[in-house]
Formats: C-alpha cells, sequence, structure tokens
C-alpha cells in the first residue's frame, strides 16, 4: 500500500468538492469511489441516550472551514472509544457528526533519473482518487458524546482535548449538562 500524502496538501485549500458518482460507468466523471475508512460512526449505550438518561453532553466543534480526511476521523474515533471503553464502559454515547462524501485525487508524477516518460505533466492533471474527506464549516459539529455521569464526561473532555492534535482545524470543546 503506497504512503498517503501529509494533510496540509488538502486540508485548508479551496476545494471544489467531487462528490458526483453516476450508476453508469460511462457518464460518471469518478469511476472508482474509495470505501470511507470510517467503521462505526455511532458507539455506545444508544438507548441510554434516547431514553434521556445522559445528563452530561461533550461536543468537539470546528472554529474554522476546513478538509478533514476519513482517516483522521477513525483515528480520533478509535482513540475517543478506547479511552471511553477504558474508564466508563457502558456509561456513554458517542457519535461523529460528519461524513466524508469529497473524494480527494492526485496527479501522480513519477520523479527520479530516467522516469520521464511515465509522467504525463498537466496532460492527464484529473488525477486519481486517493481518499476521501469531509468538508466541515465553521461552528460545524464534528464528535458528540453524551455520558451518565460527570467522571465519565471529564474523561470524554479529556479524550477530546487529547485528539484536537490529529485533526487539521481549531477547534473548542463544549462542556455542559442537558438535565
Amino acid at each position: 500500500m503506497p504512503a498517503i500524502r501529509k494533510a496540509s496538501s488538502y486540508s485548508k485549500k479551496r476545494v471544489r468538492p467531487f462528490t458526483r458518482k453516476s450508476k453508469t460507468a460511462q457518464k460518471g466523471y469518478i469511476k472508482a469511489v474509495p470505501f470511507s475508512k470510517i467503521v462505526k460512526f455511532e458507539m455506545g449505550n444508544s438507548k441510554a441516550y434516547r431514553e434521556g438518561k445522559h445528563p452530561y453532553v461533550v461536543r468537539l466543534i470546528s472554529e474554522e472551514k476546513v478538509q478533514i480526511r476519513d482517516n483522521s476521523l477513525e483515528a480520533c474515533r478509535m482513540y475517543v472509544n478506547k479511552m471511553l471503553d477504558k474508564n466508563a464502559l457502558g456509561q456513554y454515547y458517542l457519535a461523529i457528526k460528519i461524513y466524508p462524501h469529497h473524494i480527494l485525487r492526485e496527479n501522480k508524477t513519477a520523479a527520479g533519473a530516467g522516469a520521464d516518460r511515465l509522467s504525463s505533466g498537466m496532460k492527464h492533471s484529473y488525477g486519481v482518487t486517493v481518499g476521501r474527506a469531509a468538508i466541515v464549516n465553521a461552528g460545524k459539529e464534528i464528535f458528540f458524546i453524551s455520558c451518565e455521569n460527570e467522571k465519565a464526561a471529564r474523561t470524554a473532555r479529556g479524550a477530546l482535548s487529547d485528539i484536537k492534535s490529529k485533526l487539521p482545524c481549531s477547534s473548542r470543546i463544549i462542556f455542559e449538562k442537558v438535565l
């Protein structure tokens, strides 16, 4: 599996979303769409959350418009879920509130001695699909966690503050008691 590009080559650019995938292959601009790396969008005790038994809510909110790749979201989800499972098993509900619809492209060029015939410059510059990303506006909620008690909510807040470095945007954490 080839190495992926660094996030700064995608994250804070002005973007035109590539999301059109046609049902017929001839009409589609995007021939092969990579699967999303996010395994689950909702984890934890969703039944208790729906019944209103979670008085504490912790949210991670983006403060700027940015693209967040799906592998970054999956790494954040895995870390937060692991911390909550270790410290507050069955006392939380975690949801990812954004979905990576945007399809990332890369115009691969061969670099090195004697490789000039492989690279075509801007002749075929549309590129191949390499991943997915979510376009997040300023003020949009990224992660939502509800908890049964204050100890679990503090664990959730700590986990969200730990994952802020994995995201390509500045963000803030909102901690509140709902009930």
